[in-house]
């Protein structure tokens, strides 16, 4: 009883409460390192023209979390790292300590994080901030009671036109000469080190003219009213000193050793230019035209639910509208076209343009409720000729190399991609949905690189199908079936949806009543 009712009085202070009115904001921009320091001498060695960017593709987790290790190892002015999602455990206490060392060394460190997922983080957070020269802000943030998740929760549903506003981008810059965008967020799932799920995901590293596009987004954001110094809004009884001390306590046994993997990539390899042959999934780069391009931090939509048209994805739907002639791939772990989509899609079509979605099984995704969104849509994408494929642990595990990756852990897909016409890769935090096109703020790369898109294309084997099942319209056009293509033996034919439940679809129908679709 006194338990319930410290909870009562808990939510009803916080529902009193508010974000301070008066915040210490000092306005800071990105810094570019000195000439002769490393990270700049090793962008000279890739000889990048004038208006032109280097950009090297990193599909595989372990690369993808050394080259961040080695930017933030190699800095010696500026670190800026922009996340959703920052998680207490082995990548995120790696990655924080990493900051933290480059910190003591004198670089000075950024660190921007979404506050949606930062219950029980405040410690490692004001650890990190307690060091000089880090900072650490937060993005649109709850006001109190941030380790509690009924106050949370609470906070949520009293304040949900600004708490569901959530920053979703993803980037990194180091030095002002390197970059590294994509969709992981900084947690073991999304670098192949979970034993429970795992997600197939995509970063690019870049160097040259795409660099100072994306430390001004960064900077955008970072002084934006809609962020606040972590000190404002989280706090302790524990003075600085004795914060650093906990930090050390609780990621003393983080480090890059420890990371299995990690010791096969040498020190450097993942940010050489020329990259030993023999590392498996370690590409070189490109020299290619690049753009980036991101949501406001205060992102606003009209009445009419359709994306504004600086927006991300208004950036997307006017690119195909105007360059696509023959071919679309869109890869998107979440996908609901809604009312605006299905009509860009049908004018794909009538031009005469292929169009492939792959895309999660509801059945497979961490977010299935948004199955309820995508599943209403699939029947008229199909008779609109658009191909349709959805990935599955199952499938995904026929394919040997990617079942010794996962092991027991549930596979899915995370990584937000588009091919137009084998010429143009688009890549970044955006899904393919109407939180994404309306809500949450995104980030996006636009690369015109025939070279980048064929090597992606075969690296995900997108002409093989592998690890997806194609759906298709039964003869009567009225019903679906589901087929998997192997490179050898016979395909193998469902007649009701992979790795899904009558009893997960029959709760995702009726949670759908309640959710509108452009909060899926």
């Amino acid at each position: 009883m006194a338990a319930l009712s410290a909870l009562v009085l808990s939510l009803l202070v916080c529902g009193c409460a508010s974000l301070p009115s008066v915040v210490e904001r000092p306005v800071s921009t990105s810094i570019a390192a000195p000439a002769d320091a490393p990270l700049p001498a090793l962008a000279r060695e890739l000889a990048i023209p004038p208006g032109q960017s280097a950009l090297r593709s990193i599909p595989m987790p372990h690369h993808a979390l050394a080259a961040r290790l080695e930017l933030i190892a190699r800095a010696q002015s500026s670190l800026d790292l922009q996340t959703y999602h920052i998680a207490d455990d082995a990548t995120g206490r790696l990655l924080l300590r990493a900051l933290r060392d480059a910190a003591k060394r004198g670089v000075r460190v950024r660190l921007l994080v979404d506050d949606f997922h930062t219950e029980g983080l405040d410690e490692l957070l004001l650890g990190l901030a307690a060091h000089p020269g880090a900072e650490v802000r937060l993005f649109n943030p709850f006001a109190y009671g941030r380790d509690a998740s009924p106050v949370r929760l609470w906070q949520f549903l009293t304040d949900f036109g600004r708490l569901n506003h959530r920053m979703h981008n993803k980037l990194f810059v180091a030095d002002g000469v390197f970059a590294i965008a994509g969709g992981r967020n900084l947690v073991d799932d999304y670098f192949l080190r979970s034993a429970r799920s795992n997600f197939i995901d995509f970063d690019l590293l870049a160097a040259g003219a795409l660099v100072p596009e994306l430390s001004r987004s960064f900077d955008a954001y970072w002084n934006s009213e809609r962020v606040y110094p972590l000190q404002a809004v989280a706090g302790n009884r524990l003075n600085a000193a004795q914060r650093r001390a906990r930090f050390e306590q609780r990621t003393a046994g983080d480090t890059r050793g420890s990371v299995p993997g990690l010791s096969e990539v040498a020190a450097g390899n993942a940010l050489r230019p020329r990259p030993d042959p023999s590392n498996e999934g370690l590409f070189g780069f490109f020299i290619a035209p690049a753009g980036a391009f991101a949501d406001a931090p205060v992102k606003l939509r009209n009445d009419s639910y359709e994306p504004g048209a600086d927006s991300v994805t208004g950036r997307l739907i006017r690119l195909l509208a105007t360059e696509a002639k023959s071919e679309v791939i869109l890869v998107s772990p979440y996908f609901v076209p809604g009312r605006v989509g299905m009509a860009h899609l049908r004018q794909l079509r009538a031009r005469g343009v292929d169009v492939r979605i792959f895309t999660n099984a509801t059945g497979v995704s961490d977010e299935p409720l948004v199955g309820a969104g995508y599943e209403p849509y699939r029947l008229e994408m199909l008779r609109l000729g658009v191909r349709v494929f959805e990935v599955t642990s199952g499938r995904l595990k026929r394919d040997a190399g990617l079942r010794s990756v996962l092991g027991s852990s549930t596979g899915r897909l995370h990584a937000k991609l588009g091919f137009v016409d084998r010429k143009i890769l688009l890549a970044g935090s955006l899904n393919l949905d109407g939180r994404s096109a309306l809500i949450n703020t995104e980030l996006g790369l636009l690369v015109r690189s025939p070279g980048l898109v064929a090597q992606l294309l075969d690296f995900y084997r997108v002409d093989t199908n592998v690890g997806v099942y194609e759906v298709r319209l039964k003869p009567d056009g009225q019903s679906l079936e589901w087929i998997g293509l192997d490179p050898e033996g016979e395909p193998e034919r469902l007649d009701e949806e992979p790795e899904s439940t009558w009893l997960l679809r029959l709760k995702l129908r009726l949670i759908s009543l309640f959710v509108p679709e452009e909060q899926l």
